[in-house]
């Protein structure tokens, strides 16, 4: 039998219906899954574009948009005629870009960093993450580099995405250490700073005045931040400027500092320890201010090597602001003394006493310094001698109560009134009550006796000292010393000491004394009369510190000098404090003579765009 096999027709609707369902199944679960996938991706772009728009749109931005804060340059100072004491020079420093990497990213760029640069790589971490790993501003990483560590960085720029070495002006001082210590220095700001400034718009790696005007006078030196919009591409290479801000510049300070004679008071005072003060009686500006041993500033507008640091702390304390520290004031102090006597009418300008070799008080001797007294004297010649026995007599009959009232009338226990407060210590002007709170004792007669001749408890800074003498010198006004030219308020402020014109004329008369017949008298000049005090303070088991305090011309003064040679021994005040105070002197009248010096050249400074 034979079976044949029949064709399928197309048109055989049984067969046909049994093939369709299948294949629109298909198409139907097809097109499904198209739809589906259509809503997936509708509803992730409706979620980006309107739910998270704005905040993709400023992702993509600061992928191409870069802010270039660009820092002002510090404002120069200036010394009363014009002279450049602090200006800016071109340098490069190490910034980072945040948002140029991700926050993983960064470690291993930051190490390399570190490593070429010779510093830890915790300090550049740190510095990233004051700013946030997503901020489009530049964040400094150094100060000002060496040519060297330019090159080398340039060198290795592959190896550093997002790292930047940007030129900018940093700070200079054109006279090296020469008036370090009333200057000051800039450096960067420390991670307990920052959060106290942030408000007033510094920023992580600013650079701020640390110390002396820098500092003092911040407000008005710092300037105001500009920077620049530029669009960039994936390597971070600029394609075109958006828009941009210049920099602002600081204010220029002129200051009541005469460069010529601070560098003449700086040659005079040599390698002695201590500090010497120039000053004009009159109003107070500051025209000299010196203290030794002293730094150069400009080490702080870079990196200070270890080996620098290490030089600079074998030296004894060169940071510390002798001027405005405070030591015993010795025999100058006994200008008080006598003041606070005559005032207080326990004795008159031609009352005599006796002089001995010491004045033994409870037990204790309190030696006259030439071991000897002066026999019998009054007021001209125990100033021009300096007799402790006559002065300690006078001050056990003017009690510590008056002497304690004209301490604080010349400017004693309190700040002077100079800009740089911060660095300033204010002194002591002992009574009964602050013995009693300090050292837990009453007070004795030998402690009115010490205090009468300027030891003991009492402390004072050279300004204070120059303050007291200025007093008698200008007519009897107590003025402010400062150092801003321009601060009239401070120039013309006069404070009335209430001293009798004729009790005023006595001490005019016992400081003259100390030139003509006292202890000063081989220093006297033929051409220009001066009054003045030596001192003598004892610091066992120390050598002695020298004082010496002065004024000149005697008819019309124009300068007053004060110098504290710091545990200098020898002679004492007249025989070492005093020579620097007269060529001092000189020096002030000399370069009065010859007239303005020519300006030193400005240091130029790149135009910032």
């Amino acid at each position: 039998m034979t079976f044949t096999q029949r064709k399928t027709s197309p048109f055989n609707p049984t067969e046909n219906m049994r093939t369709m369902g299948k294949g629109m199944r298909a198409a139907i679960l097809f097109l499904l899954g198209v739809l589906m996938l259509l809503g997936i991706l509708g509803g992730r772009l409706f979620y980006l574009q309107l739910i998270e728009g704005d905040l993709n749109q400023q992702l993509a931005e600061n992928n191409r948009i870069r802010l270039i804060a660009k820092p002002p340059e510090r404002g120069r100072l200036f010394d009363r005629k014009g002279n450049i004491l602090a200006s800016s020079r071109l340098a490069h420093v190490v910034y980072l870009w945040p948002i140029a990497q991700s926050k993983e990213k960064w470690e291993p760029i930051i190490n390399r960093l570190a490593e070429l640069m010779g510093v830890p790589a915790q300090n550049i971490t740190d510095k990233l993450e004051q700013e946030g790993y997503n901020s489009p501003n530049l964040v400094r990483v150094s100060t000002a580099i060496s040519a060297k560590l330019v090159t080398v960085l340039s060198e290795h720029s592959l190896e550093l995405p997002g790292v930047k070495v940007e030129p900018e002006a940093v700070r200079y001082y054109p006279n090296g250490d020469m008036a370090a210590h009333l200057l000051g220095y800039t450096g960067e700001l420390t991670a307990e700073e920052l959060p106290k400034l942030r408000e007033k718009g510094y920023r992580p790696g600013d650079v701020i005045g640390k110390a002396g005007v820098e500092y003092a006078f911040e407000k008005m030196l710092r300037g105001e931040w500009g920077g620049q919009q530029v669009e960039v591409d994936a390597f971070g290479k600029v394609l075109r400027i958006l828009g941009q801000k210049p920099p602002k510049a600081g204010n220029a300070v002129k200051l009541t500092i005469d460069l010529d004679l601070e560098k003449a008071v700086e040659k005079i005072l040599g390698e002695q320890q201590g500090g010497i003060v120039a000053m004009n009686p009159n109003n107070g500006e500051i025209l000299a201010m010196v203290s030794h041993p002293a730094f150069d500033p400009n080490l702080f507008s870079g990196k200070i090597s270890e080996a620098t640091w290490k030089r600079l702390q074998e030296k004894d304390h060169p940071f510390v602001n002798r001027t405005l520290q405070v030591y015993p004031p010795a025999s100058t102090f006994k200008v008080v003394t006598m003041t606070a006597a005559l005032e207080s009418k326990a004795f008159g300008t031609n009352d005599v006493l006796p002089t001995y070799p010491y004045l033994d008080v409870g037990g204790f001797q309190f030696w006259d310094h030439n071991k000897a007294g002066f026999g019998t004297i009054g007021f001209y010649e125990a100033m021009a001698y300096s007799s402790n026995t006559f002065f300690g007599q006078v001050g056990m009959r003017v009690g510590e109560r008056n002497l304690a009232e004209w301490s604080h009338k010349y400017g004693y226990g309190e700040y002077s009134g100079i800009e740089l407060k911060e660095e300033e210590t204010k002194g002591t002007v002992p009574d009964p009550e602050w013995k009693q709170k300090v050292v837990g004792e009453p007070w004795y007669v030998g402690n009115t006796l010490n205090m009468s001749i300027g030891q003991g408890d009492v402390q004072a800074n050279l300004l204070q000292v120059s303050m007291m003498t200025s007093g008698v010198a200008n007519g009897g006004f107590k003025i402010r010393p400062h150092l801003l030219l321009e601060d009239n308020d401070a120039r013309e402020w006069k404070q009335s000491l209430n001293i009798s014109p004729t009790n005023l004329a006595a001490l005019q008369k016992s400081l003259k004394s100390v030139f003509e017949f006292g202890t000063a008298s081989s220093l006297s000049s033929a051409e220009i009369a001066m009054a003045g005090k030596s001192g003598t303070a004892q610091d066992p088991p120390r050598p002695n510190h020298a004082w010496f305090t002065l004024y000149a011309p005697y008819e019309k003064p124009e300068i007053v000098v004060t110098v504290f040679a710091e545990n200098a021994g020898g002679g004492g005040g007249s025989a070492i404090a005093a020579p620097l105070a007269v060529q001092t002197v000189e020096a002030y009248m000399q370069i009065k003579k010859q007239g303005n010096s020519p300006n030193n050249p400005p240091v130029p400074v790149p135009a910032q765009n």
